[in-house]
């Protein structure tokens, strides 16, 4: 018995490490936060530059083991709980991109006010394990369980600023309505498992392809929409939005705003698109509902803003209502232009939020739109960086703002019955114009209040000009991103 053990042991250690091997960044990413963890307990540096330039370290090492290990298959790993497959490549990659780009934009601001500096950078990589989690989870437990350690760190960073009013009362908004759209995902979960007896993506899915869905589990799938929809802030379940956008931390708002945004398409993605494919008819319906009132408020609620927060709050509702165009098409071209309209929109969100940052002085914030003035003749190179932003958020060539919204409204006109609604979604973009040009003229054509120069931090600088040039770069060669994203969803 002991030599057939022996013999088998090389087997079994090649199965180990074929399964090892897709969950290394999550190991690493794990284990690398909770040694950052007890470094920073003992640390003695108030300003915690070292744990910011380890966070930074882990997240590179974290892209690095992802770019040497991604997929060209699709495989199921530990009983199916875990796919690993290229759309979940994908989207950590660029998760881990935009974390990188949010660090960098928060610590100066961070540094400026009472912030408890070690654990806001914690707070960021245990969250980015849960949405790394998230998008490679293919059981609804394991989505859960990403999803739930993803809310609770991100309810935390919005509550970072605690002697802030605005922070605390955004904080207690953010965690109620999370908390309700968590119960909402979850009671949807167990109407599912109560019908199919199934927790896998693929059982679920062959179960619809075996049986037509009845009226429980049409009930299911309206809960687990409504959670879906609160989680992106869609009509009409997006009143948390504007209210989280303003009270949080500006640096806070910079990754609340673009990088969970892609962790949920992600979630959509498994639950809608891989389990529940012989309900589409179902949830189709549902998001033509979620989209279409989500661009017609966003849009026409943010030209009334003064706020700039604000503004970009409602422009984010509006931006999903857009998103959701290519998920409705309900095939691989819709969905590849999703990806490429959410990763195009939390690039530019990143940039947009982080100028407010840029051009802050102090624990002096903007706030308003008017504050923006002037600010082409003040600092010329950082007025054009923030207006291409803008631009590229209204959807002008030759940004990429421009193809991302050109591919979600083509993925529509392909689909039978739906040319109605990509003229609404091409209609609203042209009322969009208005909120977002007023921003760049404010800018440019505005006289300034203070004719002082802004001074920022290099990292500031650096982000503002990796987001601004990056919507230049991918507007005038948007195929290789584009195709990127169509690599993604090779085995849908």
């Amino acid at each position: 018995m002991f030599t057939q053990s022996l013999a088998t042991a090389p087997q079994i250690l090649n199965s180990v490490s074929h399964d090892f091997w897709p969950l290394l960044p999550e190991i690493f990413l794990l284990s690398a936060a909770s040694v950052l963890l007890l470094i920073d307990a003992f640390s003695t540096d108030m300003d915690r530059k070292l744990s910011y330039k380890l966070a930074q370290f882990i997240l590179l090492v974290t892209g690095v083991i992802l770019l040497f290990q991604f997929p060209t298959s699709q495989d199921f790993l530990y009983h199916r709980h875990f796919i690993h497959d290229p759309l979940s490549a994908t989207l950590k990659i660029s998760m881990l991109v935009l974390t990188s780009l949010s660090l960098m934009f928060a610590r100066p601001y961070i540094l400026q006010r009472r912030i408890l500096r070690g654990e806001y950078y914690l707070l960021h990589l245990f969250a980015l394990l849960g949405m790394m989690v998230l998008v490679s989870g293919s059981s609804l437990l394991s989505l859960y369980l990403g999803l739930e350690l993803m809310s609770l760190c991100l309810y935390a960073l919005v509550a970072m600023n605690r002697r802030e009013k605005l922070s605390s009362e955004a904080a207690v908004k953010y965690f109620v309505m999370g908390a309700i759209a968590s119960g909402f995902i979850l009671y949807g979960i167990s109407f599912v498992y109560g019908v199919t007896s199934q927790i896998h993506v693929a059982d679920i899915a062959a179960y619809l392809s075996d049986n037509e869905a009845n009226l429980t589990l049409r009930f299911a799938l309206v809960f687990i929409v409504t959670g879906l929809a609160f989680k992106f802030g869609a009509v009409p379940f997006q009143m948390w939005v504007p209210d989280v956008y303003q009270g949080a931390p500006t640096s806070t708002t910079v990754f609340l705003a673009s990088v969970p945004k892609v962790a949920a398409f992600g979630l959509a993605i498994r639950v809608l698109v891989f389990a529940f494919a012989g309900a589409i008819a179902d949830w189709q319906n549902l998001l033509i509902i979620l989209s279409l009132l989500s661009m017609v408020v966003g849009n026409l609620v943010a030209i009334a803003q003064t706020n700039i927060k604000r503004l970009l709050a409602y422009s984010a509702i509006a931006h999903i209502g857009y998103f959701l165009l290519g998920i409705i098409a309900g095939n691989t071209q819709g969905y590849s232009a999703s990806l490429f309209y959410i990763l195009t929109y939390a690039i530019t969100t990143v940039g947009a939020f982080g100028c407010l940052i840029y051009m802050a002085k102090g624990q002096q914030e903007i706030s308003l739109i008017d504050d923006l003035k002037g600010l082409g003749q003040r600092n010329p190179w950082a007025g054009l960086l923030v207006s291409f932003l803008f631009l590229s958020m209204a959807g002008l060539p030759p940004f990429v703002g421009f193809w991302a919204k050109l591919e979600v409204i083509k993925a529509v006109l392909n689909v039978e019955g739906l040319i109605w609604l990509a003229l609404v979604a091409a209609f609203m973009s042209i009322i969009g114009l208005f909120y977002y040009l007023r921003v760049v003229k404010v800018i440019f054509f505005d006289k300034a209040k203070n004719e002082a120069r802004i001074r920022a931090e290099r990292s500031l600088r650096l982000g503002l000009g990796i987001t601004s040039i990056a919507v230049i770069a991918l507007g005038l060669f948007p195929t290789q991103l584009l195709d990127f994203c169509q690599k993604a969803f090779q085995y849908i």
